[in-house]
This record gives structure tokens, C-alpha cells and sequence, in this order.
């Protein structure tokens, strides 16, 4: 049902309250993703201020950790904080998510303590704001969904969705900034943000959009956030060795979780269709467009999650010191030099919102994944020392393809579901791309670390030996797991310098130690393995691709946005434009293909 008032409240915002929205959900959801990406880029001056060495034995889950931590906690709350936002008010739970964010990046800044002491504190606030930011993520997209009419949603969520990429490379080149200055400017930067963003969301945003109040489905809660835990931290885990093994896959432990968490998740689909208010309305997915939209979203989320960090690895380990730039250098012109891709994503996200408004979404929501995967294809065969402009034309056309296809997708599914289900539709749509984005960076590292193991050993020994390194050292070394070679790269680290020691080097002759640990040593051993790991990788990113235009082209054929409006949307939308009367006949989206009804409304 309607919440008490929400035609009267709807009718007094104003035409201006669904820009109000827009800009206050995009503040929210530009700050999340910012937060993300600026602890990626600042990681080793983050570790340096806290006096602890993440590559040192032991220490790499605490690496992992700090920057895949709010991944996993914002994916596993979104749903329940979705359908809390159903029960008790979107703007409610959006703004509780906006202070508790700014509550945790005031802690983040405080800290005092140092080594893993200091870690764990930091991972510990991590979480919080992972929290914080599945509050936001779950509610932004219903939010906007009810102060916008149908046939503007796809402009809106464009719009949003700018936000969303834009975000995450803004944050590579402030954290390259920052980070050097003093590290926690890096927490620092989010709490300002944050508290103007609470005080503006309490005063300005109204819930108008319909609220169902039930009971919360507690072993739904306990059973969707056992498994998709279990699943997640099993992934982070099987990135760091086991044993003799260069990745943790045949670690038990991880093997265990993996099971435990998929069978959580398959008890869990019983339960839901057993009790009367379930946490996942497993019913959505009797609509087509969702169904497919949600696989198409899953899919094309798992091929981009991973590619920032192989081609930033690409760029920090290869391409930047080749031509003249310090390791130390490296993570801020890395995200310099990844700006193309995000202005790809920026012109395309509002344009294809715009057009998909007036020409429905199918051409975007095939066509933006086919050229994406095209992109992929031109980037394995890219010299691993590429001219530039060759470099930054694929990844504008990769961040072109993605944003064509985000924001139709994103409308075309919002727009299938009743009114009452936003905040759990708009949930489950953040699980699907949060829960993919963390699942694709371990199918990335692991595809990439599998066509390192085959030559990374053997060109690392010969490289090594040839440069007067005793052969037991460089047996030593070309045995570790590639993994590390790719932290200590992504790192900003001088991987060479880190790998050898200062042991081994004051052995070795001045100029070989000056050569093993410039700027062309490490490229040159590391090109070939390198290329073979991206072409397992980005294949794995074209495959993902064409099964997402597939699963697009199988949403079905939606009716004219302005013919699916539901009754929420029509109030929104009476406010929205401060029409004098509401229109006569309204129509609720099918929750199966071929059911309508019709509601009648009374009029002023």
C-alpha cells in the first residue's frame, strides 16, 4: 500500500524534487565508489603510515582485506537493506546509510595504532562503510525510480550511473594525490562529503514511493548472508598460495566454504518460497525483463570488475616504467592514464539513458556489450608496449560500450517491477553487480596467475642469472607465486628491489643491481608471461560479453515506457511536473507477462 499521505506530499514537492533526488542520490553513490578506488590507489602509503609490509608472509590477507572488505559486506547487506527500505521508508534508510558512512570515515582517520594492530582496525572500519554504503546502493536506484515518470528513468539512472564509474577513477587520481601527502586525507576526503550529504538528504529528500510492512524474514537474512559470505571470503582466500600452489583454489578450508555457502544459498531459495514475506522475492523473477535484465547486469559486471586491476597492473608494471616514470610514480599516472575510460563511460551512460527513453533499450542493452567485447579483443592482441593513443581509443570504446549499456539495463528493470518492490528489486540488482564485481576480480587474478605460472618461473631464473644473481636466489625467487609479483606491480612497488632484498643485491655488481632494479629489467621479464595471462583473462571478459547481449536480447519486448507506469511512479510523477489533477487511469507493471490491472483514481 501506498504510505499515509503520499499523494498529498507527492503533489507539494514540486517540479524540482526529482532533481533534488538526483543530485543528492548521485553525491551518495559518487562518494561510495570514490572511497572504493581511493583506498586501491593509496594502498602502499596506507601500509607505510601503519609501518607494516602487506607482501611479508602472513601479511597479504590483511592486503586483501582492506580493499575487497566493503565489496563484501555491501554485497551481502543490499538486499535486506533494500527490502528495509520497502518497509519502513527508502529516504529513511538512505539517509541512515549517508551518516553511518561519514561516522566511519571520521574512525578511519583516527588512527593511532600501527603494524597489524592498526590493520585490523582499519579492515574493521572498512566494513562499517561497507555497510554504510549498502544502505546507499540498496535505496539510491528506488529513490530515483519514484520521483522519476517512467519516460525519464533512463536518463536518471544514466545520470546516476555516471556517478557510479566516474567515482572509482576519480579516486584513483585523488588517492595518487593524497595518499603521498599523508594517508588518512584519504579517509579524511569522504567525511565533509558525507555529513553535508546526511544533513541535505533529512532536510530535502520526502519517501513518496509505496511501503509494504511486514515481518522481517529472519532465516532468510541468516541463510542469504551465511552463504554469500562463506562464498565471498572463499574467493578472497583462494587468491593467496596454498602449500606448493601458486593459488589458495585446493586449500580444503577454501573448497569447504565454497560448498557451505552455495548449499546455504540453495536452502536459502526453499525458504523464500515457503514464507509468506520473503527477504529475495524470488516471485520478481517471474518477470522476464528482470530475469534476464539481472543476468545480463551479472554478467557484464563480472567482465569489468577484474579489468581495472589487470590493466592498471599493465600500466604500473610494463608501460609507465618503460617510459620513464618511477615505480613510486606509477599508481597516480596510472589513473591519469586511464581517464579515457572513464570519459568513454561518461559520454555514452546520459546519452544512452536519453535515447533509451524514446527508443526503449534493446539496441543499447545488445549493442553496448557486443562492442565491449570487441574492445577486449583488440586489447589482447595490443603490444604489450603500445602507442598510447592506440591504448586509450580501446578503452574509450570499452567505457562507451559499458556505459551504453548500464543505464537502459538499470531502467528496464526498475521500470518491470510494482511500485511496493523497488527498494528489494533495486537491492537485488546491487547484490547481482557487487557479488560479481568481488567473484570477477578472483576469476581475473586466477586466470592471469594461471598463464603467468607457465613462464613467469623460467624467463624470471634466466633474466635473473643472466644479471649475476646466484642461482639459488633466483630459484628461490622464480619460485614464489606470481601473485606477489602482480601486488608488489599494482602496489607502486619496485618489484625487483622488493623481491630481491638487500641481501641479494649487495652481491651483486653495481651496475647489475642498478639494472635489475631499474625501470626496463622487470618489463622485459615480465611482457611475455604477462600477455599470455591477459589473453586468458579479457577472453574470459568476451565470453561474458556476448552471453550478456544474449540474456539482453531475451528481457523481451517492454511496452512504451509511459504504458507501464505504475501507481508510485504516477504519484511521483503528479509531483514531479505539479500537474492540477491525476490522470484517470493508471497501470501497475506485470508481475507475469499478460497480467494487467487496472486501477481507477479519483480526481481532485
Amino acid at each position: 500500500m501506498p504510505a499515509p499521505g503520499a499523494g498529498k506530499a507527492a503533489r507539494a514537492l514540486g517540479p524540482r524534487y526529482k532533481w533534488i533526488a538526483l543530485s543528492n542520490t548521485t553525491l551518495g553513490v559518487l562518494m561510495a565508489t570514490i572511497n572504493q578506488s581511493i583506498v586501491l590507489i593509496s594502498l602502499p602509503d596506507i601500509f607505510h603510515g601503519i609501518n607494516l609490509d602487506p607482501l611479508a608472509p602472513g601479511n597479504t590477507s590483511y592486503l586483501l582485506w582492506m580493499f575487497m572488505g566493503f565489496l563484501v559486506v555491501s554485497a551481502v547487506l543490499v538486499v535486506s537493506f533494500g527490502r528495509l527500505g520497502d518497509m519502513y521508508g527508502r529516504v529513511r534508510m538512505y539517509n541512515m546509510g549517508f551518516a553511518i558512512f561519514s561516522v566511519a570515515s571520521i574512525a578511519l582517520t583516527l588512527t593511532y595504532m600501527h603494524g597489524t594492530t592498526a590493520a585490523l582496525w582499519l579492515i574493521l572500519w572498512r566494513v562499517v562503510q561497507g555497510i554504510g554504503g549498502a544502505f546507499l546502493f540498496a535505496n539510491s536506484t528506488a529513490i530515483l525510480t519514484d520521483a522519476f515518470p517512467a519516460n525519464q528513468r533512463g536518463t536518471a539512472l544514466g545520470l546516476n550511473s555516471i556517478a557510479a564509474i566516474a567515482g572509482s577513477f576519480i579516486g584513483l587520481i585523488l588517492g595518487g594525490v593524497l595518499g603521498p601527502v599523508d594517508w588518512r586525507l584519504v579517509f579524511l576526503v569522504s567525511a565533509p562529503i558525507g555529513v553535508f550529504g546526511t544533513v541535505w538528504a533529512y532536510f530535502m529528500l520526502h519517501d513518496i514511493g509505496e511501503r509494504k510492512h511486514a515481518q522481517m524474514d529472519w532465516w532468510g537474512n541468516i541463510l542469504f548472508g551465511a552463504g554469500l559470505i562463506a562464498i565471498l571470503v572463499a574467493i578472497t582466500y583462494g587468491l593467496q598460495p596454498y602449500g606448493k600452489s601458486a593459488m589458495g583454489w585446493t586449500n580444503p578450508w577454501v573448497i569447504g566454504a565454497l560448498a557451505g555457502g552455495v548449499t546455504a544459498l540453495i536452502v536459502f531459495v526453499f525458504v523464500e518460497l515457503r514464507v509468506p514475506e520473503p527477504l529475495f522475492r524470488i516471485s520478481l523473477f517471474k518477470i522476464r525483463a528482470f530475469t534476464f535484465g539481472n543476468i545480463a547486469n551479472l554478467l557484464l559486471a563480472m567482465a569489468r570488475g577484474g579489468m581495472q586491476f589487470m590493466l592498471i597492473i599493465w600500466l604500473q608494471g610494463i608501460w609507465l616504467p618503460l617510459h620513464g616514470y618511477s615505480y613510486e610514480q606509477t599508481p597516480l599516472w596510472a589513473g591519469i592514464y586511464l581517464i579515457p575510460l572513464t570519459i568513454g563511460f561518461l559520454v555514452s551512460a546520459p546519452l544512452a539513458g536519453i535515447l533509451s527513453d524514446k527508443m526503449g533499450a534493446k539496441a543499447f542493452t545488445i549493442g553496448g556489450p557486443l562492442l565491449t567485447a570487441v574492445t577486449f579483443l583488440a586489447l589482447i592482441f595490443l603490444s604489450v608496449n603500445f602507442p598510447y593513443w592506440e591504448f586509450a581509443l580501446l578503452v574509450a570504446l570499452n567505457g562507451l560500450g559499458m556505459g551504453l549499456f548500464t543505464s537502459p539495463n538499470r531502467a528496464e528493470m526498475m521500470n518491470s517491477v510494482p511500485a511496493d518492490a523497488r527498494g528489494a528489486a533495486g537491492g537485488m540488482i546491487a547484490t547481482f553487480m557487487n557479488s560479481a564485481s568481488v567473484l570477477s576480480i578472483g576469476i581475473f587474478f586466477s586466470l592471469m596467475v594461471t598463464g603467468l605460472a607457465s613462464s613467469l618461473p623460467h624467463t624470471l631464473f634466466g633474466g635473473l642469472t643472466a644479471q649475476g644473481v646466484p642461482a639459488p636466489s633466483a630459484t628461490v625467487i622464480a619460485g614464489l607465486p606470481p601473485i606477489g609479483v602482480l601486488f608488489a606491480a599494482f602496489l607502486g612497488y619496485n618489484p625487483m628491489q622488493q623481491l630481491l632484498g638487500p641481501t641479494v643485491l649487495s652481491h651483486l655488481s653495481a651496475s647489475h643491481a642498478a639494472y635489475v632494479t631499474g625501470r626496463q629489467f622487470f618489463p622485459s621479464v615480465i611482457t611475455q608471461p604477462f600477455h599470455d595471462g591477459i589473453g586468458i583473462a579479457f577472453g574470459f571478459a568476451i565470453a561474458c560479453c556476448i552471453l550478456g547481449a544474449v540474456a539482453s536480447a531475451l528481457t523481451g519486448k517492454a511496452g512504451h515506457p509511459k504504458e507501464r507506469e505504475s501507481l508510485g511512479s504516477q504519484l511521483a510523477a503528479v509531483a514531479a511536473e505539479a500537474s492540477g489533477e491525476e490522470p484517470s487511469e493508471l497501470v501497475v507493471p506485470d508481475m507475469v507477462p499478460g497480467e494487467q490491472t487496472a486501477r481507477q483514481s479519483t480526481k481532485k
